[in-house]
């Protein structure tokens, strides 16, 4: 019912968005159709109306638009399940994931990662402050790639495509909005942090707080002192892992990890942040990966734990992996310490009690047509708007009568 409603409501936005370009630049609309790669993304964002509303009367954002290559990906990755089930808000928060506030035109990104907010600040799928971010980096022969949940990369193949209201950006595999730790670190790997997380009780914090920043020892590391993890009281264990715990105000990615950074931990010590020989330390600890994102922060990868009773040790950079702080009798190496404690791995979203709507889903894949396109094709382009310039992109502002009519006519027709 809701989307035979939403008809005469997109209508209305195509010929609005028709108004808008007096000179010269495209409108969402007309971007969007004169990109026939673009056509699978064009019927994905045309059947959630309200986003694409919003969007057309966006003045400076940028939207990472996947190509339908992107799309062709859908079955095997973790968004799979939950397109398959038509869960519509799933797909909806994965769509706000993909357009950021303001305008990141390739040129802003250089060698350093930058992480970006988003429009995805559902409290069912993210617990970050100011929405959940993408990671953002120019590689070897100006590739930009952007990094999102369980390690996914998407390149960017086309950008700065400029309309009225921002910028698009064209990237060849779908973004991924981050899980919580215990969803996530499986993936990389680390089944042994998540276990004793588990075994702690320490879960519930750990995936649901907001703004954390995690430094997840690797299990060759529980490996190393596992005889005496399991063997010590899930107290001290509780207090060793807070440790490795950051909760502030300011996640630390990496592009927040200075030389001579100081850190709270959640066990009320320190931590300090040493940059040498090309390698990033966390005291003693070498971070062997950086910034796997988490819905509600951050994680980096570590070769060794970090002692609460040590928090003054420094890192020396002369030797590939330090001697362990904490002394104990380690496990063979095909025992992993704490795994058996970790629910069965998950890898995508929970697509359990998914109700199948009528929103975009697999099935819909390679239509390659959306709500507007028939409808734009009698419209007529009758307003003026203002004109103006943000960081090279021009942007205009549509007509304040016609976005309250719009507004008017949306609530009428959905209530």
């Amino acid at each position: 019912m809701r989307t035979s409603i939403l008809a005469p409501i997109v209508a209305c936005l195509t010929f609005a968005s028709l108004s808008l370009a007096q000179d010269g630049t495209k409108d969402l609309t007309q971007l969007l159709q004169s990109n026939k790669n673009l056509s699978e993304f064009t019927t994905l964002l045309t059947s959630y109306g309200d986003i694409y509303a919003n969007l057309s009367f966006q003045s400076g954002v940028t939207i990472l638009a996947p190509n339908n290559d992107a799309f062709n990906k859908i079955p095997y990755s973790s968004l799979g399940p939950a397109f398959e089930a038509n869960q519509s808000q799933i797909v909806r928060s994965v769509l706000q994931y993909h357009i950021l506030p303001g305008l990141h035109p390739s040129t802003s990104y250089n060698g350093t990662f930058s992480f970006d907010n988003t429009w995805l600040q559902n409290s069912s799928y993210t617990n970050v402050t100011g929405g959940q971010v993408i990671g953002g980096v120019q590689q070897a022969g100006d590739v930009n790639v952007f990094i999102s949940g369980l390690g996914s990369r998407s390149t960017l193949v086309t950008p700065n495509l400029q309309f009225t209201g921002g910028i698009v950006h064209v990237i060849d595999t779908f973004l991924i909005p981050p899980q919580n730790l215990i969803q996530t670190v499986p993936q990389f790997n680390l089944t042994a942090a998540g276990g004793a997380v588990e075994n702690t009780s320490l879960a519930d914090y750990a995936n649901s707080h907001s703004d954390l920043t995690f430094f997840v020892p690797q299990n060759a590391a529980f490996q190393a002192l596992g005889g005496t993890l399991q063997s010590m009281p899930l107290s001290q264990i509780q207090r060793i892992l807070n440790y490795h715990i950051v909760n502030s105000s300011s996640i630390g990615y990496s592009s927040n990890l200075l030389n001579g950074t100081v850190l709270r931990t959640r066990a009320g010590q320190n931590l300090t942040i040493t940059f040498a020989s090309n390698s990033l330390f966390v005291n003693q600890a070498r971070i062997l990966q950086q910034d796997l994102l988490l819905s509600n922060g951050v994680m980096h990868v570590i070769d060794n734990f970090l002692d609460p009773d040590a928090p003054s040790v420094t890192a020396n950079p002369e030797i590939a992996t330090a001697p362990p702080l904490l002394q104990g009798t380690s496990l063979s190496e095909n025992v992993v310490p704490f795994t058996s404690f970790l629910p069965t791995s998950v890898t995508s979203f929970d697509t359990s009690s998914a109700t199948p709507t009528s929103s975009f889903g697999v099935s819909d894949i390679g239509k390659g047509t959306s709500a507007f396109a028939t409808a734009s094709a009698s419209a007529t382009s009758t307003s003026k708007s203002t004109k103006k310039k943000s960081a090279g992109v021009k942007t205009n502002a549509p007509p304040i009568a016609m976005i309250a009519l719009l507004t008017a006519l949306t609530l009428m027709i959905w209530n």
